[in-house]
C-alpha cells in the first residue's frame, strides 16, 4: 500500500497549497464568497459537476447498483437532471442578481421581509449536508489507513477547513477543479471498465444476475417520484448549487456550463450502478451495499490505480464538504448574524473586514460540522430532515417568486412557516424516513403560498420594478473590477 499511500498524501498536500494559493487570490467579499463572479465556462462546468457529485453519488451511488441493479442509477440521474433544469431555466436569471444567498433574492423579491426565517432553513440544510459528507471521510480513511473513525472525521474535516478558510470560493474551485479531474479518471476512466472486466462482461453479469437488476425501473416508481421530489427540485433551491451559480461570469457561462456538468452527473449516474452491479456479480454476500465501491477497489485494482480511486472517492466527498461548509457560513454570517446585530442595510464599504469576517465564520462552522460529525450516529435521518425541511419549506416561495408575479411577502413567510412546520409534524407521524413528509409538507406549502397571496395585497409596484430591473442583469451594486482571467478558465 505504500505507493497507494503516496498518491493520497501527494493529493492532500496539493489541496493545501491550492488553499494557499486562493488565499493571495481572495481579497474582496466577491472574490472570496464567488470567486469574483469570474469563472469561465470549463471551469464552472467542472466546479459545478464536483459539488453535485459527493460521497453520496459515489459510494452510495456503487452501492444503489449493487442492491437495486442499473436502476440504482436513479438517485445521481435525478441530481443530474435538477442541475439540468436549473442551468437551461434558471442560471441566467439567478446569476443576473448578483446576490450571494438565497435569502438575498427572496428579500429582493418581496421586499426585504422573507430572508431571516429562510436564511434559518438554509443554514440547516447547509449544516447538515457538510456534517455528512465530513463523517464519509471515517470509510475512506479507514479504508486506507485503518485509522480510528473520530481521527479520521478531524483530519480529513481539518484539510477541507484550512483550505476553505484561508483561500474561500478561489481555493475551493480550485481543489474542486482537481478533484474533478481525479474522479473522472479515478471512476469513469479506470474503476468502471475495471469492474465490467473483473466481472466478466456484460454478457456474464446478465447471465449470474436476476433480470430485474437491468429492469431501468427495478428500483420502484415511488423510489424515483420521491428521487425527483427531494433531489432534482433540491438543486434548483441549495445555497450550496446557487452559490456555484453566482460564480459564473456571465449568462451564457450559468447556462451552458451547468448544462454539460449536468450531462456529466448522467454519465456518472450511469456508471456508478454499473460498478456496482459488476460488483453483485463478484461479491454477491457482502454485508453492506454501501462496502461494495471500498471492497472492489481494495480487492480488484492494482498498486497505484487503487490510491488513485479511492483518492477520487476522497475527491468526492471533499468537493461536497467544501461547497456545503462555505455555503453554511455565508449564509451563518450574511442572512442570521448580520440581520440580528442589525446590519442588513450596510454596504461593501469594509470589504477587506468582510472577507475577514466570513473567513472567520467558516472557522467556526467548520468546527462545528467536525463536533458534529463525531457525535452523530444516524446521518441519514439529519439529512433527510434537512432535505425535507429545504423542499417542504423553500421550494414553493423561491420558484414562486422566480415565476409567479403575484405571490408576495406574506404568502411567502407563510410557505416557509406552514411548509416546515408540516414536514416536522408529518415526521413524527410517518417516521423520519417516510415519503409522506415532503410529499403532504409541500401541497400545504404551495396551497398556504397561493391562498395568503391572493389575500393580501400585491407586492409594491417599486420592489417588483427593481426585481426586473435586477433579473435583467441592472441595478446590482457595482462591484470591485475583475482582475485578468486566469489561464485555466
Amino acid at each position: 500500500m505504500a505507493v497507494d499511500y503516496a498518491v493520497i498524501v501527494v493529493y492532500l498536500a496539493g489541496m493545501l497549497a491550492m488553499g494557499w494559493w486562493g488565499m493571495r487570490r481572495a481579497k474582496s467579499k466577491s472574490e472570496f464568497l464567488v470567486a469574483g463572479r469570474r469563472l469561465g465556462p470549463w471551469m464552472y462546468s467542472g466546479t459545478m459537476a464536483a459539488i453535485v457529485l459527493g460521497g453520496a453519488s459515489t459510494i452510495g451511488g456503487v452501492g444503489l447498483g449493487y442492491q437495486y441493479g442499473l436502476s440504482g442509477a436513479w438517485m445521481v440521474f435525478t441530481i443530474g437532471l435538477g442541475l439540468l433544469a436549473l442551468s437551461v431555466f434558471f442560471s441566467a436569471r439567478i446569476a443576473r442578481l448578483k446576490v450571494y444567498t438565497v435569502s438575498e433574492m427572496l428579500d429582493l423579491r418581496y421586499g426585504g421581509r422573507a430572508g431571516l426565517i429562510s436564511g434559518v432553513v438554509m443554514w440547516a440544510y447547509t449544516l447538515m449536508l457538510a456534517v455528512t459528507s465530513t463523517i464519509a471521510y471515517a470509510t475512506i480513511f479507514d479504508v486506507l489507513f485503518d485509522m480510528n473513525r473520530t481521527v479520521s472525521i478531524i483530519l480529513g474535516g481539518a484539510i477541507v477547513v484550512a483550505y476553505s478558510t484561508l483561500g474561500g470560493m478561489w481555493s475551493i474551485t480550485l481543489t474542486d477543479m482537481v478533484q474533478f479531474v481525479v474522479k473522472t479518471i479515478g471512476v469513469l476512466l479506470l474503476l468502471l471498465p475495471i469492474a465490467v472486466v473483473k466481472a466478466g462482461g456484460f454478457s456474464e453479469m446478465k447471465a449470474q444476475l436476476p433480470t430485474e437488476y437491468f429492469d431501468p425501473l427495478g428500483i420502484g416508481g415511488e423510489t424515483i417520484f420521491t428521487y425527483v421530489l427531494i433531489y432534482t427540485f433540491g438543486m434548483l433551491i441549495g445555497q450550496d448549487i446557487w452559490q456555484r451559480v453566482f460564480t459564473a461570469r456571465s449568462d451564457r457561462t450559468a447556462r451552458w456550463g451547468g448544462t454539460v456538468a449536468g450531462t456529466y452527473c448522467l454519465v456518472y449516474a450511469v456508471a456508478g450502478a454499473v460498478i456496482g452491479t459488476a460488483a453483485k456479480v463478484m461479491y454477491p454476500k457482502l454485508p453492506s451495499a454501501d462496502a461494495a465501491f471500498a471492497t472492489i477497489v481494495k480487492d480488484e485494482l492494482p498498486v497505484g490505480v487503487r490510491g488513485l480511486v479511492l483518492a477520487a472517492a476522497l475527491a468526492a466527498v471533499m468537493s461536497t464538504s467544501s461547497g456545503a461548509l462555505i455555503a453554511c457560513a455565508t449564509v451563518a454570517n450574511n442572512d442570521i448574524w448580520s440581520r440580528l446585530r442589525g446590519a442588513v442595510g450596510r454596504g461593501d464599504g469594509e470589504e477587506h473586514d468582510e472577507v475577514k469576517g466570513n473567513r472567520v465564520f467558516i472557522l467556526i462552522m467548520g468546527i462545528a460540522v467536525i463536533a458534529i460529525a463525531i457525535a452523530l450516529n444516524n446521518v441519514v435521518e439529519a439529512l433527510t430532515v434537512a432535505y425535507n425541511l429545504l423542499v417542504g419549506g423553500l421550494l414553493v416561495p423561491i420558484l414562486g417568486g422566480l415565476l409567479w408575479r403575484r405571490g408576495t411577502a406574506a404568502g411567502a413567510l407563510a410557505a416557509v412557516s406552514v411548509g416546515g412546520v408540516a414536514v416536522i409534524g408529518l415526521m413524527a407521524t410517518y417516521g423520519i424516513l417516510a415519503n409522506e413528509p415532503v410529499y403532504y409538507g409541500l401541497l400545504a406549502s404551495l396551497a398556504v403560498y397561493v391562498i395568503v397571496s391572493l389575500a393580501t395585497r400585491p407586492t409594491d409596484a417599486a420592489v417588483l420594478v427593481a426585481w426586473r430591473e435586477r433579473l435583467a442583469g441592472r441595478g446590482a451594486e457595482a462591484e470591485p473590477a475583475p482582475a485578468p482571467e486566469p489561464a485555466t478558465t
